[in-house]
């Protein structure tokens, strides 16, 4: 399909730079067959029905972001994905210069060497040093929250995102961004949830930067999905297959949990258990096999995500919610608003 078809117009004041507080007064649209309609993430438990699941993507984020030097220079070093227990793929800011063999400092007791740059621009560091949950550590200790590009901060990030680019749930070390729709959901909202009967089991994605890579291609055909590994436990799959036979429905929260979810299904919308990489790419056309509703923030042009979304629910019927979304000021993307999202029965 023609990425173009994916395009719109947003003024750049409707990406959220800070969330609101308490995370579950967020506004939510409700997007189904019928006419659009708006409510508050805190509402949920009166939207979904007794013997629905959600499930949950429980990675936490970890504060990959450095600012550090090499030498005398200042330098922003942003670890993007793991390759060893003593190695990481970085973005670096400026980066042309670094060279295989130069020595950055990230933090006190925290220094890398540059090994190699790919054709992408990232830079492989090592980490003499430390490695494994002594590597983690240090990073916990002195790195900052890998916001995406879109969300401004000063020099040295704020503090507060550390427990703000966080859910409630975390407890995976892995991903280098959240899965924003469950930013929105607090313990007590949880706990309302499961008073109305709505029970709730968690799988594993560790989003990685390629979430926010732009789709350059003309066509979807030509665009090459990026890999990030995910899991579906045992406990899971025999939650999902408990909520089907009761006659429950599946509740992603989030594309996250939705793209493991189809990644780990068999044709019969069986899930299994197990792990692995996935590069799953949905676009309109794409048959859905065990979700049935999904909560999601809003999306940019021409993303992977707003693909993903149309897929769900129809093109036409997600251009026309996001107009609505823009005319009324929702917010978008990491620390914006969100939208509840009915399958649609031949999505178009």
């Amino acid at each position: 399909m023609r990425v173009d078809l994916f395009d719109f117009d947003l003024p750049p004041e409707r990406i959220a730079q800070e969330p609101v507080e308490p995370r579950d007064a967020a506004r939510l649209l409700l997007v189904d067959e019928g006419p659009l309609r708006e409510a508050v993430v805190r509402d949920l438990p009166g939207l979904l029905r007794p013997g629905d699941l959600l499930v949950l993507n429980d990675t936490r984020v970890l504060p990959t972001r450095f600012f550090g030097r090499r030498g005398a220079v200042p330098v922003e070093v942003t670890l993007v994905e793991r390759i060893d227990d003593d190695a990481w793929w970085a973005l670096a800011r400026p980066g042309k210069r670094l060279r295989p063999g130069d020595r950055v400092d990230l933090a006190p007791e925290l220094t890398a060497e540059v090994v190699a740059k790919d054709e992408e621009g990232r830079v492989h560091l090592r980490f003499p040093l430390l490695r494994g949950e002594a590597l983690l550590a240090a990073m916990r200790a002195h790195g900052a929250m890998p916001l995406p590009p879109y969300i401004r901060r000063p020099r040295g990030g704020d503090p507060r995102d550390r427990a703000l680019y966080q859910t409630v749930f975390a407890r995976r070390d892995g991903a280098v961004a959240a899965p924003t729709a469950s930013l929105h959901l607090t313990e007590e909202l949880l706990a309302r949830l499961a008073a109305a009967g709505i029970e709730r089991t968690f799988v594993t994605l560790h989003v990685g930067a390629g979430t926010f890579a732009p789709v350059k291609a003309e066509d979807t055909e030509s665009h090459r999905m990026h890999a990030e590994w995910c899991e579906v436990p045992e406990a899971a799959a025999a939650a999902i297959a408990a909520a089907r036979a009761r006659g429950g429905r599946i509740v992603s929260v989030g594309t996250t949990v939705l793209r493991t979810l189809e990644s780990l299904a068999a044709p019969d919308g069986t899930v299994r258990p197990g792990s692995g990489e996935t590069r799953l790419f949905i676009t309109p056309g794409y048959r859905f096999r065990v979700v049935d509703l999904l909560l999601t923030n809003f999306h940019l042009p021409r993303s992977t995500l707003f693909m993903l979304v149309c897929a769900f629910s129809g093109l036409e019927r997600m251009r026309a919610a996001y107009a609505h979304a823009i005319a009324e000021g929702f917010r978008f993307f990491s620390y914006g608003d969100a939208c509840l999202l009915t399958r649609a029965h031949d999505p178009a």
